[in-house]
């Protein structure tokens, strides 16, 4: 006797936010899939991509695998939750369900899935792997500015925030449009820095951007010593 195919692991952009900017097909692979797994705060509030979600289906009607990814550095503890993680996914991909692995954005930028999907090819590459893209919180920004990111020959960056200020400097130089992702934790230096180089007029910031907690700031001086949250972004546009 034949084991059973194993479920499909989508990778599943659900947006920036707003959850209206969610696509078809994202839509059609959450009402047909069994599973709904998505990141699990050990605070027991909802994630943010649960609730977008919560929008579209009934969780009574799912299976919601709640996941929970440890914010360390330590790689002892890192690599075991990751371990359990990937292997409570099996466990429902194995009884042949399809899984929909739900990220806020798009599963392929800078997202917890794309760890996700490298170890469970590594363990289990038997399991079909799919991503369907999201709108990211860059477009969202964007969009709630009315500010095109690049045009004609013009050069853009996506580059993580940190406290490298020369490498922050030269990402500014050389680029007419730069995104500077999760940037609360070094807010402090990148306005110290854009005060510098007399760019601070060209910058604005935005939090959970197109959601209903969406917040907006155009004058930098007004987040002096702020903690804006996580899902912080900084657009720098010459």
């Amino acid at each position: 006797m034949t084991e059973a195919k194993p479920g499909i692991l989508y990778g599943l952009g659900v947006g920036p936010g707003d959850p209206e900017l969610i696509t078809v097909k994202a839509f059609r692979v959450m009402k047909e899939s069994a599973v709904i797994a998505y990141p699990k705060k050990r605070s027991g509030s909802k994630s943010y991509a649960l609730e977008i979600v919560e929008t579209y289906i009934n969780p009574a009607e799912k299976h919601m695998l709640g996941l929970v990814f440890p914010m360390t550095k330590d790689q002892e503890t890192l690599d075991r939750q990751w371990s359990k993680t990937v292997e409570q996914v099996w466990e429902q991909l194995r009884e042949g369900h399809d899984v929909a692995f739900v990220t806020e954005g798009d599963p392929m930028l800078y997202s917890t899935f794309i760890h996700m999907m490298r170890l469970m090819k590594e363990r289990h590459p038997e399991v079909e792997v799919r991503t369907v893209p999201g709108i990211s919180s860059i477009n969202g920004a964007a969009s709630r500015l009315n500010l095109p990111l690049a045009d004609g020959d013009e050069q853009i960056a996506i580059v993580p925030a940190t406290d490298d200020a020369a490498a922050m400097r030269k990402a500014l130089l050389e680029h007419d449009c730069v995104i500077f992702l999760k940037v609360s934790k070094v807010l402090n230096a990148m306005i110290e820095l854009l005060g510098e180089m007399g760019l601070k007029e060209k910058a604005a910031v935005l939090s959970k951007v197109t959601s209903g907690e969406e917040m907006v700031w155009t004058r930098l001086d007004e987040l002096v010593d702020a903690d804006p949250g996580y899902l912080t972004l900084m657009i720098v546009r010459k």
